[in-house]
Order: C-alpha cells, then sequence, then structure tokens
C-alpha cells in the first residue's frame, strides 16, 4: 500500500491556495457531466451534496434516515470553532492550528490542521448567510465562549443546539439543489457495498430499508461521509445507527484504515443507569465554563451534595490544573475523572460519577441568566434524571463519544482507493490522538463547503468519466456479495439477538481497550473476539425475510462488522505501546500519572490494510513531520 498524502510544501500558510492554484479544473459545462455519490446526509454529506450540486455535478445523496435532518449531526450541542477572534483576546488562526495539533497530542498531519483553521472562518460566514441563529451579543455581534483545550473564546454557538441548527443550514443548502434537479435524494437507503475495479471506486451497492431490494449505482466518484465507529462499544453518545458498514466496505476493497484505535472519551455524559441501557445521552462540554467539577474528599460519603461544605469537596481538575482548571482537554478531564473514582471517591449508585456543580454559576449570574446559556441542556439532564441542576449538582462520567481514527485520507481527501473520498468523522485527517470539543462541526463543515469541492475536481479533470455501468460484471458480482450475506444471517435461525453480541463485544472492548489498556488486556480481547464471532455466526437469530422492512437484519449485518472491525481496532491499540491522547497505556505514563507519549517510535499514523478473511492486516506508517508544532509533553497545569 502506498502513502503518499500529497501535502504540499512552502510556508504552511500559503500551502492551501498554492495547491488550490495548481489543481486541475473542469470547466462548468464539464461538470454537468459528471455524477457523484455521497454516502451520508449529516454536516459533511449534506454541505458537500449541496455545494457540489451548485458547482454543476449531478449528486445522488444515500442515507439510511428518512430524512437528512435525523442524522447524528443534530445531537452536537456545544458550539463550532472558528479563529474570528471577535473577543480580541489573542486568537488566531495560528492559534487554532497550534492548539489543535496539541489537543492532538501531535499525532495529526499539520498542513491539514492549518487548512482546518483557516476554512474556520469561511464556515461561519457560510452559516450565517444561511441564517444559522447563532447567539450573539448585545451589541449584535456574534457571541464566542470557550471550550476545553483553549485559552481564548472562539467558540460560536446556537444555545446547546448548535449541531442541530448547523445542520438545518445545510439541509437548506441541499434542499434547494433537490429543487432543482441537481441532487436526488435516496432515503432509508444502507450502502452494502463499495464497488471496485481497475483500482477505482465505481459505486455502490445498497439495500432500499423498507422493501429490502438491492441496487446498483454507478457514478465518477464516490464520497463517503458516514460518521464514525464508536457504537462498537455499544454504550457511546452516538445515535443507535451510527455504525462502521460504509468504512469497513470500503477497507476491505483496499481503502486503508489509519488510527482505528484512536476513539474519544467524553468526560461530561451522564452515568450509566442499568445494566441493559441502550445508549447515552451526553451533556455540552460547554457547561464546563460556568459548571465545578468536584468530588468530596472523604470515600463513602454519600450525604446530599449541597450538604457537603466547600472545605470537604475536592475540586480536582482546579486543584491538579490550576492554568486551566475545568476547561483541560477532553482526554485530560475524563481521565481525571477516572482516577478519583478508581479512589473510591465517585459519587452516585454505581461510583462511577463525579459532580458537575452551577451553584456559583447560579449566584453570579442568577437562575435566568444559567437557563439563558444552558436552559435546554438543563431540561434534558432533569428529564432524564428527575433531579434538578439548577438546585443540585449535575452527576457525569466519561463516555465513548468521537473518533478519530478513519479511512486514511491524502491531503485532497481521497483514500488508497482512486476516486473513493472520505470526508468529516469518517477520515482520520485532522484531529490526531484527541480531538478538542467544538472541532467535530467545524471539520465536517470544511470538508464538505470547502475543501472537497475543489480537490474532487482535480481527480475528475484527470480520470475522466467512469466507463463501467450498474450492470456491468464488477456491480453483479458486489450484488451477489451482498445478497449472500443476507441470506446467511437470515439462514441461522438462532437464539440470541444482534443486540446481545453487540452489548458483549462492547463491554468486552471498554474493560479491555477503554479508558486504559495494556499489552494483558489487550491481548485477552484478541483472544475473545473470534469467539464472539464464532458463536455470533452460529446463533444469532434474524426473524423475518429480506425483502421487506427488517430493522433486526440492518442491526445483525452492522454488529457482524462491528465485530471484524474490533479485531483491528484491538490491534491497532496493541501495536500503539505508547500512552496519547486519551488512550491510556497503563505501561507508559509519567511519574504523575500523566500520558507519556513515545514521539520517538509512534509520530506517525498507523494504517491497516485489508489482507483477506481470515489474514492479519498489515500495518503501514505515513510519518509525521512538525515544522511548527514542536512536540512537547503536554501541560494544562
Amino acid at each position: 500500500m502506498k502513502l503518499d498524502s500529497k501535502a504540499p510544501d512552502g510556508p504552511i500558510e500559503n500551502r492551501w491556495d498554492s495547491h488550490k492554484f495548481n489543481m486541475k479544473l473542469v470547466n462548468p459545462a464539464n461538470k454537468r457531466k459528471f455524477d457523484i455519490i455521497v454516502v451520508g446526509a449529516g454536516l459533511a454529506g449534506a454541505s458537500a451534496s449541496a455545494t457540489l450540486a451548485e458547482l454543476g455535478y449531478n449528486v445522488r445523496c444515500f442515507f439510511y434516515q428518512d430524512s437528512p435532518r435525523r442524522a447524528h449531526s443534530i445531537a452536537a450541542q456545544g458550539g463550532i470553532n472558528a479563529a474570528k477572534n471577535y473577543q480580541s483576546d489573542g486568537d488566531s488562526i495560528h492559534r487554532l492550528f497550534y492548539d489543535t495539533v496539541k489537543g492532538g497530542d501531535y499525532r495529526a498531519r499539520e498542513s491539514n490542521v492549518y487548512r482546518l483553521a483557516q476554512v474556520s472562518n469561511n464556515i461561519i460566514d457560510q452559516c450565517v448567510a444561511q441564517g444559522v441563529p447563532f447567539a450573539r451579543e448585545y451589541g449584535g455581534n456574534l457571541a464566542n465562549r470557550s471550550f476545553g483545550g483553549a485559552q481564548v473564546s472562539r467558540t460560536f454557538y446556537a444555545r446547546g443546539q448548535t449541531g442541530q441548527q448547523l445542520l438545518l443550514g445545510a439541509y437548506s443548502a441541499l434542499m434547494a439543489q433537490v429543487n432543482a434537479g441537481k441532487v436526488k435524494l435516496h432515503r432509508r437507503s444502507e450502502m452494502l457495498e463499495l464497488v471496485v475495479a481497475d483500482g477505482r471506486a465505481r459505486g455502490i451497492v445498497t439495500r432500499d430499508m423498507v422493501t429490502g431490494k438491492i441496487e446498483s449505482h454507478a457514478a465518477d466518484a464516490v464520497v463517503l461521509a458516514t460518521g464514525g465507529y464508536g457504537n462498537v462499544f455499544y454504550l457511546s453518545t452516538n445515535a443507535k445507527g451510527c455504525n462502521v458498514t460504509a468504512a469497513w466496505r470500503a477497507y476491505t476493497k483496499g481503502a486503508g484504515f489509519a488510527n482505528p484505535c484512536y476513539t474519544q472519551i467524553h468526560p461530561t455524559c451522564i452515568p450509566v443507569h442499568g445494566e441493559y441501557q441502550s445508549k447515552l445521552t451526553l451533556m455540552s462540554e460547554s457547561l464546563r465554563n460556568d459548571g465545578r467539577i468536584w468530588v468530596p474528599k472523604k470515600k463513602g460519603d454519600d450525604r446530599v451534595p449541597t450538604s457537603i461544605p466547600d472545605h470537604e469537596r475536592d475540586y480536582y481538575l482546579e486543584r491538579r490544573y490550576p492554568s486551566f482548571g475545568n476547561l483541560v482537554p477532553r482526554d485530560v478531564a475524563s481521565r481525571a475523572a477516572k482516577k478519583v473514582c478508581d479512589e473510591g471517591l465517585g459519587v452516585g449508585s454505581s461510583g462511577l460519577g463525579v459532580y458537575l456543580d452551577f451553584s456559583d454559576a447560579v449566584k453570579r449570574l442568577g437562575e435566568d441568566g444559567v437557563r439563558e446559556r444552558y436552559g435546554n441542556l438543563f431540561h434534558m439532564y432533569e428529564k432524564i434524571t428527575a433531579e434538578n441542576p439548577y438546585k443540585v449538582p449535575m452527576r457525569i462520567f466519561p463516555a465513548v463519544h468521537y473518533t478519530m481514527g478513519g479511512l486514511w485520507v491524502d491531503y485532497n481527501l481521497m483514500t488508497t482507493i482512486d476516486g473513493c473520498f472520505a470526508i468529516g468523522e469518517a477520515n482520520f485527517s485532522d484531529h490526531g490522538a484527541n480531538r478538542l470539543g467544538a472541532s467535530a462541526l467545524m471539520q465536517g463543515l470544511a470538508d464538505g463547503y470547502f475543501i472537497l469541492p475543489y480537490t474532487i475536481g482535480d481527480y475528475l479533470a484527470t480520470a475522466g468519466k467512469n466507463s463501467i455501468h450498474s450492470d456491468d460484471k464488477y456491480f453483479s458480482k458486489s450484488k451477489d456479495d451482498a445478497h449472500g450475506k443476507v441470506n446467511r444471517l437470515l439462514a441461522i435461525k438462532g437464539e440470541r439477538t444482534p443486540d446481545s453480541f453487540h452489548r458483549e463485544l462492547g463491554k468486552l472492548l471498554w474493560d479491555n481497550c477503554g479508558m486504559a489498556r495494556s499489552d494483558e488486556s489487550l491481548k485477552r480481547a484478541l483472544e475473545k473476539i473470534p469467539k464472539i464471532k464464532d458463536e455470533f455466526w452460529q446463533n444469532v437469530k434474524v426473524p423475518g425475510e429480506g425483502k421487506e422492512l427488517n430493522q433486526t437484519l440492518e442491526m445483525a449485518g452492522r454488529v457482524a462488522d462491528f465485530i471484524d472491525f474490533s479485531e483491528v481496532l484491538v490491534r491497532d491499540a496493541l501495536a500503539r505501546t505508547e500512552s496519547c491522547g486519551g488512550h491510556f497505556r497503563v505501561e507508559s505514563q509519567t511519574d504523575e500519572n500523566e500520558a507519556k507519549r513515545d514521539d520517538d517510535n509512534f509520530a506517525h499514523a498507523a494504517v491497516w490494510e485489508y489482507k483477506g478473511e481470515g489474514t492479519i492486516p498489515e500495518r503501514h506508517t505515513e510519518q509525521l513531520s512538525f515544522e511548527y508544532c514542536k512536540p512537547s509533553q503536554r501541560s494544562y497545569k
């Protein structure tokens, strides 16, 4: 597998502009001749579909929801970063670039991250023009708030509904192109196979989730905007439908999978309430602006939190990291919460929780002031827990959230398969080993609105029209493969639900490859995953038929892919013997129990190549160089 990043040289502030000028162009009349498939209609997929159609391309957008408005992007709460520096507090494009590289623990490609910081300002202008109702200050300027990992206020927000409002903006742009006849939407349609011929992506095979019909679709390029794979852990903050299938299908056809073990742990999630809980609910990181995190100093202190005096509380983030306090990056906050709970200081019936307390903020701002900033988040918390966070502290605990790993892409966002692009959370490119808060929305929209529309033209101008049609032998083979897997699942007639296997797999991964991992725990997971896989294919129960709406069949197919993917995830974690970002190897820590990187041996992206069913995949590396952000031991003290 050849890994050519195509990252340009020269002064970093000029690289993207120079690269755009040097790329080949497709003239407007010729754009109308090209067909592009976009899989996914969240922020990345919707923005890319709309923008490509505006340029003149013919776009078909596939997604498994009934509407793009139900994409998981809607769940993002806290905000979107940009280097506008409206607060005049020292922010700049370079500082956003530096914070992002440092926050990712120096495991991202500098050229990509700088470009992300550059186009961040364009995103805000685009979204304001679309009517996104960002919060504003009294004088009318757009408001900003601070987020973890930064000492400036650069996060634009729409109360606690930022993802929803940004998605509605992208959706409006998308539907305008649907109305113009340039985008065709394929609702309730799940990608089952990527079709590759002569080393080039030629289209996809899908299953209509309502009728069960399996169909072929050819195009000149395929764009995967299918989000992350955090649901491999079963309990996560992701929507239940989020899965790895599209990315896994691309991987099995030759796309490299980069850093699969890089999974973000979010520090502010409502704790697990029971053994059969199906997902977790996120509380926005923005709450750490005004909420103070603490635990009782005494083990087993089960008093009502409001009755515990201040001197008997440990505000452990403020104590350990005085410069950043409660606004340390997510990985640091998550590990610190785990540490105090491991020491027996956790709160709640499970002992797996810490307090997020707003009593000081209520005194300072008044209850109405707090409600103006976080009202919908407080309402959601109260609905779920039956506790009033204006009166008693919230209880939070870390949980699986975003994934920084994904399909390897070059500077043009193309995978190792020509003509197959990956954007947003589906690729690995911008966040290293730990994503800073409010950067997911930034990357999804940057890729869709401002990067892919340039880079895909360079590919199409060179590759030309796709000469292979949807009735070709390559598509027939992929359709047969999809039919074969569906029929195999339906024929097992076992006794266990797909959900039970998913829950078992997720617990195994969380316990052995979660917030803390060791050589011993990872080898234990690798030993048990094949046993789960064997039983799955012998004992899974999928009722009904494949020629109709069958949600159990959909789940079974996704769980099968999660099981296969989990082995690559654990292998990647086993090979990376350093602690990095939120990935804490117990064998690699400082004297103060902080993560200890190994830049001599691991300053690279690990890229896995599929070698066939039952064969250990091959690990490749893309070496990372740091000209502008010199790696150092991260400190937020």
